[in-house]
């Protein structure tokens, strides 16, 4: 009885579309994974939290009906645009990333404050309203009109858990002493290349709105 009182019949449909949104890589991977290769799951952890956060914003944002942002298109653009500058700012910072020849532990201690971290995850999860608009839909199309606010809160707390855990599981992985050791050399061009995927990114959100 209670596990039908929580637990939505579309619950395994929603599950499982909500995962493999979360295998196809974007800025909060690569943000997570510019930080965890130099600096592991200490120096990423809070991102992962940030970024998790920033997630449960738009999922409480789906599951109360806030549709603000899906239907106002000024309000829309402005943060999409603010998030497009944002990952233009964050890609060039990682561009900058130059050789290091000296120890891994050398380099450990330069990283960011876990109040600077959340902060940067939050801002790359909230800095794009696509998130919003993948909740709401996820929320509607496959849950429906008849499911019931505490089986939409149980989702979402349910998501939020997966976000969180997925990318510590990627940070922790990416940050993984041995694989760091590996990747000690090449470090500042995996660096560059995520900051380029970012400023990719970036540029598109900025051309989407270019005339043509």
């Amino acid at each position: 009885m209670f596990i039908s009182t929580v637990l939505p019949a579309a619950f395994p449909a929603l599950a499982i579309a909500h995962f493999l949104a979360l295998l196809s890589p974007g800025q909060d991977f690569f943000l997570i994974s510019a930080h965890a290769i130099r600096h592991n799951l200490k120096g990423s952890q809070f991102i992962c939290l940030g970024v998790a956060i920033g997630n449960a914003i738009y999922i409480a944002a789906a599951v109360f009906g806030w549709t603000g942002i899906r239907d106002n298109p000024s309000l829309f653009c402005v943060i999409e645009l603010a998030g497009g500058a944002y990952l233009l700012w964050l890609g060039a910072q990682l561009l900058k990333s130059g050789p290091n020849s000296e120890l891994l532990e050398s380099y450990r201690g330069h990283r960011l404050s876990a109040l600077k971290q959340l902060w940067l995850g939050l801002n790359s999860a909230l800095l794009n309203p696509k998130n919003a608009l993948f909740y709401m839909s996820l929320m509607s199309v496959i849950l429906g009109n008849h499911v019931t606010m505490i089986q939409q809160v149980f989702c979402g707390v349910w998501m939020f858990s997966v976000v969180l855990l997925w990318d510590i599981l990627v940070a922790a992985i990416i940050g993984h002493e041995q694989v760091q050791r590996r990747l000690l050399n090449k470090i500042h061009l995996i660096e560059r290349v995520a900051g380029a995927i970012l400023i990719g990114i970036g540029m598109m959100l900025f051309a989407h709105y270019l005339p043509i």
